[in-house]
């Protein structure tokens, strides 16, 4: 008796360490290793653009803006810059990736805002930059927060300024999982650049991709999150918030992506029950198709502001 106690105590143990391990490991971010938007990236993917995507970096980071913070639905201090074009205009959202940089996620997104006269909010997700937060959840709590920054969009510049929600890799996965939970009319669309389709899936295709045992690892860390983190990451996705809203969406991915695969966005596309559109950019890695194809980019960004009724058409010149 006494050995089989010593037994399964051993086993809660081993379980809890590995849990324990994958929580850091999964869902920690180091503050320090994300603060710098010009961290070289070292996959052969980025080579070709680097320069590009620095001179992009080095242009957004030389805009004016303001701190704000907020509080959040569970207590945290969340931090965003405010960059502002014109008094009352239109307000982007906008979110960053997983341990990601959002003037690196938004070195084109960010100033193509202010030209198309909106003003933004660059959000630092919990854990991240000057957000605080123990941990990330992959959309899981921070779809709450996006929820939270919409509410202080509408205190401080009316209930009616119009809103556009985008987010970039996780940071558009976690506005998809927004996307359902009765946000107020005045949020007119969701810009979703390489967005996956569940924390789930997203987890178990890196894991694959790593050539870890899936089956066995998966659990570990959904019971991290749980243990650790106090959410379960299989407790929303997008797939399952765009089948209940009416937003319309404008997905975007470089079909070269490698991280977060195309197919996602695909199936997406494929549930979301309001007025959408897929544009995919040819040969583009994750994260990067605004720097591979500009034009393409920003057409598609423009041509939906305008269709949610965001911005006007422009006057011709004479």
């Amino acid at each position: 008796m006494k050995g089989s106690v010593l037994a399964a105590a051993a086993v809660a143990a081993a379980v809890a360490g590995g849990a324990r391990y994958c929580y850091h490991s999964v869902f920690t971010v180091d503050k320090a290793r994300c603060s710098d938007p010009k961290k070289p990236d070292t996959d052969p993917q980025y080579l070709a653009i680097e320069d590009d995507l620095m001179a992009q970096v080095d242009r957004a980071a030389a805009l004016s803006w303001e701190q704000v913070q907020i509080r959040s639905h569970d207590g945290l201090m969340l931090a965003a810059r405010y960059y502002e074009t014109a008094p009352g205009a239109p307000v982007q959202i906008q979110c960053h990736g997983y341990r990601g940089n959002p003037i690196r996620d938004f070195c084109l997104g960010l100033p193509f805002a202010l030209e198309c006269g909106c003003n933004v909010l660059l959000i630092d997700e919990r854990a991240h930059g000057k957000s605080e937060g123990k941990c990330l959840s992959f959309g899981i709590l921070e779809r709450e927060d996006v929820r939270d920054w919409v509410n202080y969009v509408r205190l401080r510049f009316g209930e009616q300024t119009p809103v556009i929600l985008y987010g970039v890799s996780m940071g558009a996965a976690t506005v998809m999982m927004t996307a359902d939970l009765g946000l107020p009319d005045n949020v007119k669309g969701i810009i979703a650049d390489c967005g996956y389709n569940s924390p789930k899936a997203i987890l178990n295709e890196v894991m694959t991709a790593c050539g870890l045992p899936r089956r066995l690892l998966y659990p570990m860390v959904r019971l991290a999150g749980r243990l650790y983190g106090g959410f379960d990451v299989e407790s929303a996705s997008a797939e399952a918030s765009l089948a209940r809203t009416d937003i319309p969406v404008l997905f975007i991915h470089g079909d070269d992506d490698r991280f977060v695969p195309c197919w996602m966005s695909r199936r997406d596309y494929e549930v979301c029950t309001a007025r959408k559109k897929l544009v995919l950019i040819p040969g583009a890695p994750h994260a990067a198709s605004c720097i591979v194809n500009p034009t393409m980019y920003q057409d598609a960004i423009r041509d939906f502001l305008r269709e949610v009724g965001v911005t006007k058409e422009e006057e011709p010149h004479e």
